[in-house]
């Protein structure tokens, strides 16, 4: 059920089945997505990150989802469920999938894929079919810490204008601080657009762009690499709730572009 995208070198592999997730991403025959448990890259929808004690609110209301990384609720709902293809071609994949129990409202994601010889853009759609309901939408991709070919670590460059302090609950305080070094598991704010650089010292340079605001790097793993574009911060259904309503979805859009070294 896998479908396979093309454009001159750059090859894409996306399950539908399996939440949509993109199983692989190679350029010139290189593969730069972390394969095994952990591996590729998933949708994070309708929220990203960990949101405290899997509780939310929406006005008077309080919604508890399930637990799934304790004693939080983490990354949404939509990388568990199979989507539906709208449509595909060479180059192009679109899909969908319908919000629904556990998220307490109805609606719809649709996420599509434009594959280019140096760039992935990748866009989200949510929307509600009736009630309104705070929502964030990200990409949570595993890049290869090392492409396995003799060459160096990956090194990241990006310039954040702060970071999300992080409590002993490993959510955001609400401060913003200074960044500090690495290792991270840490969001942090880009108020110009998220613009994170990935290099393999001659070997690749990939760039992570978006128009969201913020960015969580997990770099705590061995054999991976994390830069998660996202339309919110971790928790930010309760501290930064953004309305999806009936005539305002929301859209995020992140591009991927790549050169050799």
């Amino acid at each position: 059920m896998q479908t396979r995208l093309t454009a001159g070198a750059a090859e894409l592999t996306i399950n539908p089945e399996h939440g949509c997730r993109i199983e692989s991403l190679r350029i010139g025959g290189t593969e730069v997505l972390r394969q095994g448990e952990r591996y590729g890259s998933f949708p994070m929808v309708p929220w990203c990150g960990r949101t405290e004690d899997g509780r939310f609110r929406n006005g008077a209301t309080t919604h508890q989802l399930p637990v799934n990384a304790a004693p939080h609720a983490i990354h949404g709902t939509v990388r568990d469920v199979a989507w539906k293809t709208a449509l595909t071609s060479a180059t192009e994949a679109v899909f969908t999938c319908e919000l629904g129990d556990p998220w307490p409202y109805k609606g719809r994601v649709t996420q599509v894929f434009e594959l280019a010889e140096d760039s992935l853009t990748l866009r989200f759609g949510v929307e509600t079919y009736a009630d309104s309901f705070p929502a964030q939408a990200g990409w949570h991709p595993w890049f290869l810490r090392n492409l396995g070919q003799g060459g160096q670590d990956v090194e990241l460059g990006f310039a954040p204008a702060w970071q999300e302090e992080r409590g002993e609950n490993h959510l955001p305080t609400g401060r913003r601080i200074d960044p500090l070094p690495g290792p991270w598991d840490d969001c942090f704010g880009m108020p110009g657009g998220v613009d994170v650089t990935l290099t393999w010292p001659g070997e690749l340079e990939v760039k992570v762009a978006s128009r969201a605001e913020w960015v969580v790097i997990y770099d705590e793993p061995a054999e991976a690499v994390c830069v998660e574009p996202q339309s919110g911060p971790p928790n930010g259904l309760n501290t930064l709730p953004r309305l999806v309503t009936p005539i305002d979805p929301l859209e995020v859009e992140s591009v991927w572009s790549w050169r050799r070294l």
